[in-house]
């Protein structure tokens, strides 16, 4: 036995033994003698049994056509667990056997180098992904700092422009002014265009039908007092507008109107009463008690007697009102006709539309300025308290020189 038969078997004995055994084979077909087997370098523990020689194969009749000679090759058929080798070439013409062991070596060798290959292609490949992996998690580490603290350098970013904030300034509409009033102001801001002309038509998609106002002569009621932020320049009162409206829907969108619906009130009359209790109440926790008395003369069926109709007709908040105008009828003057005015007499606020809408159950049906103080008022539910009360107020009034009772730091 060799080194190389040792390399290609082992310490595998039935191998080597399968391997000596066909090459005995090959060398009596060829009439050859086998040399001598190389004793191993370090004989096993416990003498191999020496293998038993089988018996010489048969000789198979000649085909037609005469006997086979020398030169021909001779055919063997493969006989199973005689050799280890299921690539090897059994048609080849007979070797001697130091050809036939060098050719099973060669096989072994070319065996175990490609099974080394794949296992040295499947290390290299398993180390080309890693390569790979981890250059990708340091890109991307890379390109995440990049677009957190911005590049610097030559480095050319992608950046998006943002348009530059328009500058605005603030417009204040004070609760309970009409549109007239609140036109003269649009006009002092410098706002474009014509209020008036922009206020006597609802736009196309506010709900007038809705309130309860369709056939109402303007928007007057609907223009929400509040402070508005608009552009410094080219801002119109056609956009004043459409936020004036926009702010009531919302608004009044979360005020409950139940109370005031069983009473079959509508939102515009809603808004009437609350543009009433703008122009009489200056106090915040009389507003509901105002109310109150509207709710109660309306259901008595008396006039409501609020002087502040008739100034919103003339267009007078400041001149004394005269006995001849309290007497004469117009479609304003509460004095003589009797439920609410046509139509709202300025734009309430929020608060004055909430007491409008859940009033006061007091069943008062008068209040009258209470003297020396700051708009306060006495509210009695009798005609004869009410004529005690002005009394005392027209009393006052002649005590203060003819000008109303109400201090100076109010």
């Amino acid at each position: 036995m060799t080194d190389d038969d040792r390399f290609l078997f082992g310490d595998d004995p039935e191998a080597r033994e399968r391997a000596r055994r066909y090459a005995e084979r090959q060398a009596r077909r060829r009439g050859e003698q086998l040399p001598p087997e190389e004793p191993d370098p370090q004989p096993p523990a416990v003498p191999p049994t020496p293998p038993v020689e089988p018996p010489a194969p048969p000789v198979e009749p000649s085909p037609p056509g005469g006997q086979p000679t020398g030169d021909e090759p001779v055919v063997a058929g493969p006989r199973t667990g005689d050799h280890p080798f299921t690539d090897f070439d059994f048609d080849a013409p007979p070797q001697t056997a130091e050809q036939a062991l060098a050719a099973q070596r060669r096989v072994r060798r070319e065996h175990h180098a490609r099974g080394r290959s794949r296992k040295t292609r499947s290390r290299q490949l398993v180390g080309i992904v890693g390569v790979l992996v981890v250059a990708a998690l340091i890109v991307g580490a890379a390109v995440g700092l990049s677009k957190l603290f911005g590049s610097g350098g030559d480095q050319q970013t992608t950046t998006t422009e943002v348009a530059p904030a328009v500058p605005t300034r603030s417009i204040v509409i004070p609760e309970g002014l009409d549109r007239r009033a609140i036109a003269k102001r649009a006009k002092e801001e410098g706002i474009k265009g014509n209020y008036m002309k922009r206020t006597e038509k609802a736009p196309k998609g506010f709900p007038m039908k809705k309130y309860g106002a369709k056939g109402a002569p303007n928007l007057e009621g609907f223009l929400f007092p509040a402070t508005y932020d608009v552009p410094e320049d080219n801002f119109t009162a056609k956009q004043l507008v459409a936020q004036q409206l926009q702010a009531f829907e919302d608004n009044i969108a979360g005020v409950d109107m139940s109370y005031a619906e069983s009473k079959n009130l509508t939102v515009y009359d809603v808004v009437k009463i609350a543009s009433l209790i703008e122009r009489e109440i200056m106090v915040p926790k009389e507003r509901r008690l105002a109310a109150g008395v509207i709710y109660n003369r309306l259901k008595a069926g008396m006039t409501l007697g609020i002087d502040a109709t008739i100034r919103f007709e003339d267009n007078n908040w400041t001149e004394p009102l005269v006995q001849s105008r309290l007497e004469t009828n117009t479609p304003f003057n509460t004095r003589l006709n009797p439920g609410l005015p046509p139509t709202p007499i300025g734009n309430p606020g929020l608060a004055s539309i909430e007491a409008a809408a859940n009033p006061s159950r007091k069943p008062f049906l008068f209040y009258v300025v209470k003297p020396n103080t700051c708009g306060e008022h006495v509210f009695v539910e009798t005609e004869a308290e009410f004529l005690e009360a002005t009394r005392a107020y027209h009393a006052a009034r002649e005590a203060n020189g003819g000008q109303a009772p109400t201090p100076d730091d109010c």
